[in-house]
């Protein structure tokens, strides 16, 4: 009885450490939430024109919020528009000259070419009957050689302007020739790329904005000679926003891009901002001096983007926030803000 009692212990014991030991080795699934530390982060853009001249408008101040394809900058166009105007009339010109080859001879000259050649002919037919009367006269020694000499002149020059008319008719209704219409035609495109060209240039006058945003700073002032290696505006992007945070090597495994993501901030305590896993670093880096988390040390960790939904525009640029991973929910495949 005694021995009995002594064995009970020891088989708890047993009992206890079988169960540890089962619990350890069995597979045990990843559950729970993973909390990052870091800061919301913005693109900024630098705006500049792609010209050159000096600045006479921009009506966008510093803090303002701007649209996709608003104007906020303009440069004086007068010398600009002149030569777009220039490079319009040269292309209406080359046009018209285009049309008239293309359109062929008109009817009008046709019909004064034939009645041209039937005046050559007769006049031709009278320089002949005139010169065989000379001739008629020359073998009776009634007229002169001179006379003679003159009638013969005056038959075959009859002659050769009713052939030239005709030549001439004959080209007017054949109309002009396929290389002529060729060579208008390039001369034609060659203009209009002068005048793309030119548009180019004047539409290139002005600075829009590329996205939705925040100017940030405004750099030059009306007066200042604008170029494109001097910035007028610094845009800061409004979408996307994201946090940068940081995990360490451990809890790397244990995030998937895509993975839903909620986010806090001290400003709004009691609001939860919707977001995603949208980049993880392929390389590991020191813990940056400004990142505090629970547990501080200097150790290896990998850096995320985790992009957040900002309906209301109450996040800004350097925010400290915390990010909490749902390590329970599954990775969205087309993460996004209007979903």
């Amino acid at each position: 009885m005694k021995k009995s009692l002594l064995m009970l212990p020891l088989l708890a014991f047993v009992a206890v450490g079988g169960w540890y030991w089962w619990s350890n080795s069995s597979p045990s699934t990843v559950t729970g939430e993973l909390h990052l530390y870091g800061n919301i982060e913005v693109r900024l853009v630098n705006l500049a024109f792609n010209a050159s001249g000096r600045i006479v408008e921009m009506p966008a101040a510093e803090g303002a919020r701007v649209q996709p394809g608003q104007p906020l900058a303009k440069l004086e166009t007068s010398q600009l528009q002149a030569q777009r105007d220039a490079a319009a009339a040269r292309v209406e010109a080359q046009q018209q000259q285009v049309n008239a080859l293309v359109a062929g001879t008109r009817t009008e000259e046709i019909d004064k070419l034939h009645a041209e050649l039937q005046e050559a002919r007769a006049q031709s037919v009278n320089a002949r009957r005139s010169h065989r009367r000379q001739q008629d006269l020359a073998q009776k020694s009634l007229t002169s050689t001179q006379d003679l000499d003159n009638a013969r002149t005056v038959a075959e020059a009859a002659v050769a302007r009713a052939q030239a008319v005709q030549a001439a008719l004959a080209l007017a209704v054949a109309g002009p020739r396929v290389e002529d219409v060729a060579a208008a035609k390039a001369t034609l495109r060659a203009l209009q790329a002068d005048l793309a060209l030119a548009e180019r240039n004047l539409a290139e006058a002005v600075v829009y904005a590329p996205a939705a945003g925040v100017i940030q700073s405004r750099i030059l002032e009306p007066g200042d000679m604008a170029s494109p290696q001097r910035a007028v505006y610094t845009l800061a992007l409004t979408d996307p926003l994201w946090a940068r945070v940081y995990v360490d090597g451990p809890d790397l495994g244990r995030v998937r891009q895509g993975m839903p993501a909620e986010i806090g901030s001290d400003s709004f305590p009691t609001k939860r901002y919707r977001g995603w896993v949208g980049y993880i670093s392929p390389s590991a880096e020191f813990t940056p001096k400004q990142v505090q988390t629970e547990e501080v040390r200097a150790d290896l960790v990998y850096q995320l983007h985790v992009f957040v939904c900002n309906p209301q525009d109450e996040l800004r640029l350097g925010m400290p926030v915390t990010v909490t991973l749902d390590l329970d929910q599954a990775p969205v495949t087309t993460p996004g803000c209007g979903q």
